[in-house]
């Protein structure tokens, strides 16, 4: 007699307008060789979709009635979870029949704390939208090899996992109180992935276990905000006081980097209203830092070795001096690193 099917439940957040909503719901309930179930968090959808979506076997709906943002809005879905396995999946990403299980199939495995789906362009599949994605030294968190075509065929170890399409044991997202809820959104799969290092556990990422996205790209002053606080609050929480200090030069001209950035493209009060909400929440970062100091059950120097110090040429403010940055970096961290 052969073993019932993993179960995942797999949480979706609907906000606003979403086309693919519907898609991507559907998608999930249709997965092979596991039992998905979708907790649907209405964050603020603005058609009938939630309406049509919960009248379909294995779904239910949460509403909040506000926007809990990405962070709390799973939050609030994993708490109605009742899978093995949390899946976390994109209202606009649409997965294959086989992804979830495939996720599942890493993510069972006794070292591995998330396992982090291929996410796709829509535009283009074969073209990778997000997934493995590097963490910077200096707290800097982006979509890995974007708009590259996908060459590897086995799962790799990443420092940070995509939130667009991850799958983590229940047990492991219950012990480590899933996300931190002030980030709102941005920064808080980078929190999620490091932690997992931190506390013994791999995070990797499954080629072959697709997810395709609607992705659209958008700047505007609210999300510049929140990338920017978050980017200080996920170093201030997370880096060790020593690592703080042996990087204080570098952090420093990052965040004057950031500050011209944000003066010439017209985001300067966003990048000071980032500065006021960190300095107003010290209380919370002091208590976070404790906590998390407490979780931690892997050395600063061991985990600190999946971070990278190179940053994309697209993702520095003056693309010219990325290799000039780069170098810098490298040199600096090579030395200091060893003090951490």
């Amino acid at each position: 007699m052969s073993n019932p099917p993993e179960r995942v439940s797999a949480v979706v957040l609907a906000y606003k307008a979403e086309p693919w909503l519907q898609r991507a719901v559907e998608a999930l309930l249709a997965s092979e060789k596991v039992a998905v179930d979708v907790v649907l968090v209405d964050n603020g959808c603005t058609t009938d979709d939630v309406e049509i979506l919960e009248k379909l076997d294995g779904v239910t709906v949460v509403r909040p009635g506000i926007n809990t943002g990405f962070a709390g809005g799973c939050n609030l879905g994993a708490r109605s979870a009742t899978g093995e396995y949390l899946a976390l999946v994109n209202g606009d990403a649409v997965v294959e029949p086989t992804t979830m299980a495939r996720l599942v199939e890493e993510a069972s495995k006794p070292d591995v704390g998330i396992a982090v789906a291929s996410v796709r362009l829509a535009e283009d599949p074969t073209l990778l939208n997000a997934g493995a994605n590097p963490i910077h030294v200096l707290g800097l968190s982006w979509s890995g090899r974007m708009g590259e075509p996908e060459t590897l065929t086995e799962p790799v170890e990443t420092a940070g996992a995509s939130g667009a399409c991850v799958v983590v044991p229940k047990a492991h997202w219950d012990a480590l109180g899933g996300f931190d809820e002030e980030y709102f959104a941005y920064h808080e799969d980078a929190d999620l992935s490091i932690r997992t290092w931190r506390t013994g556990l791999r995070v990797l990422y499954v080629p072959d276990a697709i997810a395709v996205h609607r992705y659209e790209f958008s700047r505007n002053d609210f999300k510049m905000y929140l990338v920017e606080r978050n980017r200080l609050l996920f170093v201030s929480t997370l880096w060790s006081g020593k690592a703080l200090v042996l990087l204080a030069l570098p952090l420093a001209g990052l965040e004057a980097a950031m500050t011209l950035m944000a003066v010439s493209q017209g985001w300067f009060p966003a990048k000071v209203k980032g500065w006021r909400w960190l300095l107003s929440h010290r209380g919370h970062i002091r208590a976070r830092r404790r906590e998390l100091r407490a979780e931690a059950t892997v050395p600063d120097r061991v985990w600190m070795r999946r971070l990278t110090t190179k940053v994309d040429a697209s993702v520095i403010p003056v693309p010219a001096l990325a290799g000039t940055v780069n170098s810098l970096v490298t040199i600096w961290w090579k030395v200091a690193h060893r003090w951490v």
